[in-house]
């Protein structure tokens, strides 16, 4: 079986000048050879971002590249959409509203047929929405710029690709480290991780690197001594939470997520 490879991205990532995230995908897919497909389920404005990463994906030498979407259940039988996804090499899901990529593929065969496609080999990667739903516990809204705060997001089924997680996107620019700390309160058996935009994490196998511009903060509630969560009773009320444990992660970093602890390369000290 080949190792499972994965792509979150935080979102806003260059598609103008280095394009390291997405040149990094291209490379995984097989470069030149890449089938990259393209599944747009999340948004809604399809033919502006199908027409966006087609001029992408080509100027970095990867001109093969097919679009799916599915905007209600029954196109998910559709043999054409299955038949993309036996053939592609990476699948990429578009940014928009996560939500919608649960409900209109959890429990289908084309989900199914995605899962063992990536058992085999195939990348799979997700920019915003996209990489909001490859978590176990996926965060639907919540209020930014705002302390820990009881009930104060909303949180759903992801689709588990990394497992034992919450993802958050757009995380540093839209202040977004309080609602990760609420949600990780409530499900403290996930660990928080909040991708900045033009950042990502890439899994291969149990631990993940950060690439791009940003950088990648994890919100661990395993360790937590105590928190107030279960006496309260009004939404908004603030929380008390003791020990989390927080890393930050700039590019370069790398993270165990079976150990959930950062690795750590000891460098040797340079002769006086």
């Amino acid at each position: 079986m080949a190792e499972k490879r994965l792509l979150a991205i935080g979102g806003n990532e260059d598609k103008q000048n280095d394009c390291e995230i997405l040149k990094q995908f291209v490379h995984m897919a097989g470069g030149a050879d890449a089938e990259i497909l393209l599944m747009t389920i999340a948004t809604r404005e399809v033919r502006e971002t199908a027409k966006e990463y087609r001029k992408v994906f080509r100027r970095l030498g990867a001109p093969h590249l097919k679009v799916l979407d599915i905007a209600v259940r029954e196109d998910t039988t559709s043999k054409r959409g299955l038949q993309l996804i036996e053939n592609a090499t990476g699948i990429f899901f578009s940014g928009g509203d996560q939500l919608d990529i649960p409900s209109l593929l959890g429990g289908t065969e084309m989900l199914q047929l995605i899962q063992e496609r990536h058992c085999r080999g195939c990348v799979i990667a997700g920019t915003s929405a996209g990489a909001a739903m490859m978590s176990t516990s996926m965060l639907i809204s919540g209020k930014p710029e705002e302390s820990p705060r009881f009930g104060n997001v909303e949180i759903g089924p992801g689709l588990d690709f990394i497992n034992r997680t919450i993802i958050d996107t757009h995380f540093s620019q839209r202040g977004r480290c309080g609602r990760l700390m609420t949600a990780v309160a409530h499900f403290p058996q996930d660990i928080g991780i909040g991708i900045d935009e033009d950042a990502a994490i890439l899994i291969d196998g149990s631990e993940f690197r950060v690439i791009g511009s940003g950088s990648v903060i994890i919100v661990d509630g395993s360790p937590m001594t105590h928190t107030n969560l279960n006496d309260l009773e009004k939404h908004g009320q603030p929380l008390e939470l003791h020990d989390l444990a927080l890393h930050v992660l700039p590019t370069g970093a790398r993270f165990d997520l079976k150990k959930q602890r950062p690795i750590v390369e000891r460098r040797k000290r340079k002769a006086a």
